[in-house]
């Protein structure tokens, strides 16, 4: 069943479909990762394309729950970031697409808030 989305804003990002697939950034169309279409609850990105542009996404739903923060690590599985408790895959970041990131994420099964970042060298 498809959720209704209650936020999305999108800067300089478009989204391959309304509330996941593929990620680009708006200004060279690169493709800088992959939303799990029914894993999140809510998404907060931001990030800095080699293009030089800032692009940020805020994404949630009607039925989102607030969640509580996890100092947990998000692992990676393949080349998914998911979640340790359930091992439900969230998002890719392509790292060699971003300069850099930051990002704040809700998993839906057991509505933790991980948050990774990839800052500049």
């Amino acid at each position: 069943m498809a959720r209704e989305v209650k936020t999305k804003e999108c800067v300089n990002t478009r989204l391959a479909t309304n509330y996941g697939g593929w990620m680009y950034c708006d200004t060279c169309n690169e493709n800088i990762g992959y939303l799990c279409y029914s894993t999140y609850d809510r998404l907060e990105l931001t990030y800095q394309c080699p293009c030089g542009s800032h692009g940020s996404v805020i994404l949630d739903f009607i039925d989102s729950k607030m969640g509580e923060v996890c100092e947990e690590e998000l692992v990676m599985v393949k080349n998914r970031l998911c979640c340790p408790k359930e091992r439900e895959p969230l998002i890719t970041i392509l790292d060699k697409k971003v300069v850099s990131y930051e990002m704040k994420i809700v998993c839906k099964s057991c509505q933790s808030i991980y948050r990774k970042e990839k800052k500049s060298i």
